[in-house]
């Protein structure tokens, strides 16, 4: 670091320790440098009759636009630089890490090509590019391509760049489409004339990127995002060509726990408005041929009771969480949707969780789970007759594709294991017959006979069984010896899936074993799985993990000393609570995007997510629910202890987890941990939550973390 650099830090705030860090292992040294220390400025807060002192609450600032805000991005840059330091000597090994990920990758490829109203979409990479072009056949695969979108040429000039949404209008003549250029899930609409190739004056900001056509092929609907909070507000009607200050509002929300869209039928019959919190939900109706009426309730919202609607040809069906924990589908008349109307059609069943419906006009194809798997299962609607797809491997993922068509007997599926690349797939309902339409091609030398998945339980402290699912190479000794890396997320009721991954194989091919620990607050076994790693119960999560780390040493999987742990975002909550709570059990922790400053999150609804986040933390404005907040949350729990080797990673314009909270976490770590373990963190200043948008730079990511735990482990090349 050059000495006028040092000298602006220690101007704005930041000061450098004395302290050297220095660990050893397998020969492998920490370089004297000294660390970052981010000044101290007492801020108080008192709630409950509970008086908090957060020394570090000004890194708050570049947020807030305070006056602090120079000295936040200044200790940040001095993070950023602590960390390429204390790396340095793994530059070698991230570049060839970075170089065998991305040899693995088919740079020219192309999807596989689905139907929509008479064309067939696809996207193609080209060699050497980041992005993709969107094309599309009118009719044939064989007939000349239309190139919609070129993401590659757009992307030109952006550090980020990420397009989604794709909504082509019925007569297929307009492409409406959003963009974000920060990073901030914030999305612009634009809208292209596919006939001529002019991106129409039609701008909107701040959408949520998801856009929805009306029959007249001229009215869009799409949702409003409020500037401060980001939280999804309003649904918005724009007319073609028009001025969008002039949008007509067709639904506001008024409720800020609840989260909003809006979505045509694939029959195109209908478009919805679902609103929906963590407990309870809410859906409108309109016939899309008629843009410029009245939205109706479906009915109306009912306390924790969930509800989705889809819609065929002769009635609703409804998939509900009502008397029916794992969901059940009911159906009801077209022109009589409240509740009272409702009859069973799939009833509840205590072992098995609905997850979705995707409706043809004589099947339906119910996304379930059993067992901790995803599974797949036909229902005939005129036999009633309901059959599973069977897949044979021990631990495997299963899902939809893209079924654009309504008036088909194929249904087009995805499939994927530890060791199977994604897989896509045809299946006829009728007869039952299966075509393999591609798998990821692994470039180099992956051959899936020489890996190992395997799916073992875990007993938690209460005597629950908690699954894993673990992959390595074969041969890799099951001794203790072999180093073991251990991921789980536990949190919104999402499940962690055993996929394949072309990027983890640089760590089994090192020798390692990975592990995915599918702990309470996911939903793997089940809607109850979900309920028992929430609110008031959400400490289970974190003791998941410890005991499936305690499990895979006494299994010799691992052995203490070689044990490594990683999560993300929600996950990285996790990763702040299993340091206090079980700091000796691993070696070196990986927290990315980490929301580890719970309490302070929840009390301040001017953050993003805040306020739709009390279903599944709790409102700390409740006593209750503030006391067993603070009682795991990462930051408020530190102490004078000895912590492992810590990597943490965010992003400045990260609209999930803010900036601050990682770097306050580290901040209060370096400031009153023990030992001589390192704690680094990287900001990545042009970034968000998601990391970068190009196909390769992500790996530059990759590629550093997967170094770290190289490094912790004696391993150099």
């Amino acid at each position: 670091m050059k000495i006028k650099a040092v000298f602006s830090f220690i101007l704005l705030g930041v000061v450098l320790t004395s302290c050297t860090e220095i660990k050893e292992k397998n020969m492998m040294k920490w370089p004297d440098v000294n660390a970052p220390v981010a000044t101290i400025k007492p801020y108080t807060r008192i709630i409950h009759g509970d008086t908090v002192v957060d020394n570090y609450y000004w890194l708050n600032d570049y947020f807030k636009k305070g006056p602090d805000s120079a000295a936040v991005l200044a200790y940040l840059e001095a993070e950023n630089a602590y960390t390429t330091a204390m790396l340095k000597d793994t530059e070698g090994l991230q570049a060839r890490l970075f170089d065998e990920m991305k040899a693995r990758i088919k740079e020219k490829d192309e999807s596989v090509p689905y139907l929509d109203n008479g064309y067939y979409y696809y996207r193609r990479t080209e060699d050497g590019k980041q992005y993709y072009k969107l094309c599309r056949k009118k009719g044939s695969l064989s007939a000349p391509e239309e190139l919609l979108l070129d993401i590659d040429a757009l992307a030109k000039g952006h550090a980020y760049y990420s397009a989604t949404g794709f909504a082509v209008s019925p007569d297929n003549k307009f492409i409406a489409y959003g963009v974000d250029t920060v990073s901030r899930r914030e999305y612009v609409l634009h809208i292209k004339n596919l006939e001529t190739g002019e991106v129409m004056k039609d701008r909107v900001p701040r959408t949520t990127g998801e856009f929805t056509w009306a029959a007249d092929n001229k009215t869009l609907f799409y949702t409003a995002t409020n500037p401060i909070t980001l939280l999804s507000e309003k649904i918005m009607r724009h007319t073609l060509g028009s001025n969008p200050e002039v949008d007509v509002v067709v639904y506001e929300e008024k409720d800020n726990s609840n989260y909003i869209g809006v979505y045509k039928s694939k029959n195109g019959t209908y478009i919805f408005i679902q609103s929906e919190g963590t407990l309870s939900s809410e859906v409108r109706y309109l016939k899309a041929d008629d843009p410029q009426g009245n939205f109706r309730v479906f009915q109306p919202r009912m306390h924790n009771v969930l509800y989705t609607v889809t819609a065929l040809e002769d009635r609703f069906l409804v998939t509900t969480n009502r008397d029916a924990q794992n969901f059940k589908v009911v159906e009801t008349p077209l022109d009589k949707t409240s509740v009272q109307h409702w009859k069973d059609y799939i009833p509840h069943r205590t072992d098995v969780l609905v997850q979705g419906i995707d409706e043809f006009k004589d099947f339906l194809v119910l996304s379930e789970r059993k067992n901790g798997l995803t599974n797949l299962a036909i229902h005939d609607l005129h036999s009633g007759h309901t059959y599973d797809l069977d897949f044979g491997e021990a631990a495997f993922t299963v899902y939809p594709s893209v079924n654009a068509t309504y008036n088909t007997h194929i249904v087009r599926y995805g499939y994927s294991s530890m060791v199977t690349p994604p897989s896509t797939i045809d299946f006829n309902m009728q007869t039952k017959e299966k075509t393999l339409l591609k798998q990821q091609e692994v470039l180099g030398s992956y051959k899936q006979e020489n890996y190992v998945t395997e799916r073992v339980f875990a007993k938690a402290q209460d005597g629950t069984e908690v699954p894993i699912s673990l992959v390595y190479k074969k041969g890799t000794a099951k001794d203790g010896t072999a180093p073991l890396y251990l991921y789980a997320y536990g949190s919104y009721g999402m499940s962690m899936e055993p996929t394949f991954s072309s990027v983890r194989l640089s760590l089994l091919d090192r020798g390692f074993i990975y592990a995915i620990a599918h702990i309470r607050g996911g939903e793997e076994m089940g809607r109850q799985w979900y309920e028992d790693g929430k609110m008031m119960k959400k400490i289970n999560t974190f003791t998941d993990f410890i005991d499936c780390g305690k499990y895979l040493i006494d299994q010799k999987y691992a052995a203490k000393g070689k044990l490594y742990a990683e999560g993300g975002s929600a996950g990285g909550l996790l990763m702040g609570a299993i340091l206090n709570m079980a700091p000796d059990l691993w070696n070196g922790v990986i927290a990315a995007v980490p929301f580890v400053d719970v309490v302070n999150t929840m009390l301040d609804d001017t953050i993003p997510l805040t306020t739709n986040e009390y279903d599944e933390w709790g409102n700390p404005n409740n006593k209750e629910a503030y006391f067993y907040m603070k009682s795991y949350s990462p930051y408020e729990n530190i102490t004078a202890k000895s912590y492992p080797n810590l990597l943490i990673t965010t992003g400045l314009h990260d609209s999930q987890v803010q900036y601050f909270e990682p770097a306050k976490w580290v901040a209060k770590l370096r400031a009153t941990k023990t030992g001589n373990n390192v704690v680094l963190l990287k900001t990545d200043m042009d970034f968000g939550h998601g990391g970068a948008s190009g196909r390769f730079d992500y790996l530059k990511d990759q590629a550093l973390e997967y170094a770290f735990v190289l490094k912790l482990e004696g391993i150099r090349n």
